[in-house]
């Protein structure tokens, strides 16, 4: 995979958001343009046919024909009964910090309740979830694991602690990051998450955890730091690329949203990978975020 190099983002502020989609329809035509690039096809006329937009439907209706096609289905957006228009600007308002935003703080500047706005970040973070191309055998990728979550008073500390949730990370260098829940830390567990993200003859740097031992038999070029002797790099050895993406992270899930519950973390995981894996793009992280839904919705018809 070839790396992405470093661009100025273009800037995108709350005043270009209600220009651009300042009603329904402007949000309607944005869905249509994204969904359909090279124009509708029409099921009934068998060809790519001219529609026109149905305000009262949310849908657009071939001209030679009147078949109706709905930009909205199979998306998050399709039958809720809250506005594009609020749907998008809580996109942008998550977009507006590398933090993330809270859904309370949805409700008190949205206006919604705080069941609709829990809802609607959830939704937005479960179409965040990228798709996991394997790291090339020429990358340099560094592999962690984390948890998440607190301890109990008198719980115990450590790798393993009790009550924390486990989470594997793989970074390339100067790339993207996988992010995934898991059960434990066994090597059971932990080397075919490699074996499935990583392709052999890859460079593979990692802590001395006892369940990354075999990666080299494996067929990776596998290296360790050692951290339990303050020994943190080793010439091109560390992973220090993963331990910073934890390092922004944790703050995040830990002071913007308080507690997560397991069965939801990986939601979170994939709005903050998200965020990574996109740092460097042009494109405002509204659109990259909006473009990944309806690149999502598209596998869902």
């Amino acid at each position: 995979m070839s790396k992405k190099e470093k661009s100025p983002r273009k800037k995108y502020t709350l005043k270009d958001l209600r220009k651009d989609f300042p009603t329904e329809e402007a949000c309607l035509e944005w869905l249509k343009d994204r969904r359909y690039p090279d124009g509708i096809y029409c099921k009934n006329c068998e060809e790519v046919t001219p529609h026109y937009l149905v305000a009262s439907r949310k849908s657009f209706s071939c001209q030679n024909c009147g078949h109706h096609v709905h930009p909205t289905a199979g998306t998050i957006f399709h039958k809720s009964s809250t506005p594009l228009t609020i749907w998008f600007e809580v996109v942008f308002r998550m977009t507006q910090t590398r933090m993330g935003i809270s859904a309370k703080q949805i409700e008190r500047e949205m206006g919604v309740t705080y069941k609709t706005a829990w809802r609607m970040c959830k939704l937005v973070r479960q179409q965040l979830e990228e798709d996991k191309d394997p790291f090339d055998s020429n990358d340099t990728v560094e592999v962690d694991e984390s948890y998440f979550g607190g301890v109990k008073k008198g719980g115990k500390r450590g790798r393993g602690s009790e009550n924390k949730t486990a989470v594997i990370g793989l970074v390339e260098r100067g790339g993207r990051v996988v992010t995934e829940v898991i059960p434990n830390v066994k090597k059971a567990t932990l080397q075919p998450i490699v074996e499935e993200n990583i392709e052999k003859g890859a460079t593979v740097y990692t802590d001395e955890l006892k369940s990354y031992n075999g990666l080299t038999e494996a067929g990776y070029n596998h290296a360790m730091v050692l951290n339990s002797h303050d020994i943190y790099v080793i010439g091109n050895v560390h992973t220090n690329t993963i331990e910073g993406f934890w390092g922004n992270t944790k703050p995040g899930i830990t002071g913007v949203y308080r507690h997560v519950s397991p069965a939801y973390l990986q939601c979170y995981l994939n709005e903050y990978a998200f965020r990574y894996n996109h740092r460097n793009d042009v494109t405002p992280m509204f659109v990259s975020f909006l473009s990944q839904m309806a690149h999502k919705s598209a596998h869902l018809l």
